[in-house]
């Protein structure tokens, strides 16, 4: 058995268009927007090579995204964008029995990118700041997260 972490590009499976074939029926990516649904099945695809890991392997493979992403430029954080959020899913599995949906990767999406995600009471909000966060501490620069309960 290897322990080594998957490859930082994992091979992509392609699913008929409008296909859940694959995923669980509350991952259902029927009421998901087109645009999105590529975003979202290219993380779950990273989910499913990251979910077998150890904490110790995720970490060495988001280190090896870390060196990556400070040698880089700003494509190259945007082009690590699905592997991490996958990492930081699979790191929330793990350690807080959570999963974010697809809309809550959604949501990260648009706040990673600057754009502001307005969400209701009880819909995850901390757990969706954590997605743009670790993808943009990788950098090395600080991260803020702020939080209001009402």
């Amino acid at each position: 058995m290897s322990t080594a972490a998957p490859p930082l590009a994992p091979p992509m499976t392609r699913l008929p268009v409008g296909s859940t074939a694959s995923l669980p029926r509350e991952q259902s990516l029927e009421r998901i927007p087109r645009r999105h649904r590529k975003l979202i099945r290219k993380i779950r695809e990273y989910e499913s090579h990251l979910v077998a890991l150890s904490d110790l392997q995720l970490r060495q493979y988001v280190d090896k995204i870390r060196t990556d992403i400070r040698d880089g430029d700003a494509k190259t954080l945007a082009r690590h964008l699905p592997a991490v959020f996958a990492a930081a899913s699979v790191a929330a599995r793990h350690h807080l029995n959570m999963r974010p949906y697809p809309v809550q990767l959604i949501g990260g999406y648009y706040l990673h990118r600057g754009r502001i995600a307005e969400m209701a009471t009880g819909e995850g909000k901390t757990l969706v700041a954590t997605l743009p966060a670790s993808l943009n501490a990788l950098t090395g620069r600080g991260v803020h997260v702020v939080t209001v309960n009402d």
